[in-house]
């Protein structure tokens, strides 16, 4: 579970996202950085009981945790903070380029799920190989009935081309998923449920669902 000491600090964070505020609540920060960390930890030790690839690999949660600090060199929004906390799990931990499951904690924005956002060109395309090739395999995944319950609104991406990618036909059976330039799914969680005691288990329990849809993806790099 997380401690809603941890959901108060993000929640004044967006309110007073300086320097000046930071410094003054850095102990504050710290110790809703180790409640995260603590939490990671327990996310990867219960995958680690049904995933072998992350009982195999040793991870640690603080690699698997994106930095606070945002990289503002070329966006207008200065911010330096980001509101929120968020975990990238799979064998290589955040800086890996195979699919993961993953989780973000900010107040009213919580959730949960597993797949590639952005994937780099010629991951993306090792992963439309994957699919085209075995497109009945991948169907059948995300078309079984606990994954629509878990994720109704199915495998997502953030852009989607307007026509097929090079090398496919727009009468491709697989071609609404070979124009996606990611493949990820995801469900969301209220503040309630993620300070509940039974909130690991309910992330574990998407986390398994999702995980023949990272498996799939996974197999392709």
């Amino acid at each position: 579970m997380i401690q809603a000491t941890t959901l108060q600090f993000l929640k004044e964070l967006k309110e007073n996202n300086h320097k000046e505020w930071f410094d003054s609540n850095r102990k504050a920060y710290e110790s809703a950085k180790k409640d995260f960390i603590d939490f990671t930890e327990s996310l990867i030790q219960g995958l680690g009981k049904f995933d072998t690839s992350i009982a195999e690999a040793n991870l640690e949660a603080k690699n698997c945790i994106s930095r606070l600090n945002r990289d503002v060199r070329f966006s207008k929004d200065k911010s330096p903070y980001k509101t929120n906390f968020f975990a990238m799990i799979n064998r290589g931990g955040k800086k890996s380029n195979h699919a993961c499951y993953y989780v973000q904690i900010q107040p009213e924005n919580v959730f949960v799920g597993g797949g590639v956002y952005m994937p780099m060109p010629p991951d993306l395309q090792k992963f439309r190989q994957e699919i085209d090739y075995n497109f009945d395999e991948w169907k059948a995944i995300i078309t079984k009935d606990s994954f629509q319950k878990q994720f109704p609104k199915g495998v997502e991406s953030s852009e989607t081309l307007s026509r097929p990618p090079k090398g496919y036909e727009e009468n491709n059976p697989a071609i609404e998923y070979l124009k996606m330039k990611g493949f990820y799914t995801w469900k969301p969680f209220s503040d309630a449920e993620i300070q509940s005691q039974d909130a690991v288990k309910g992330i574990l329990e998407s986390f398994e669902t999702v995980m023949p849809m990272i498996d799939f993806l996974n197999r392709g790099l």
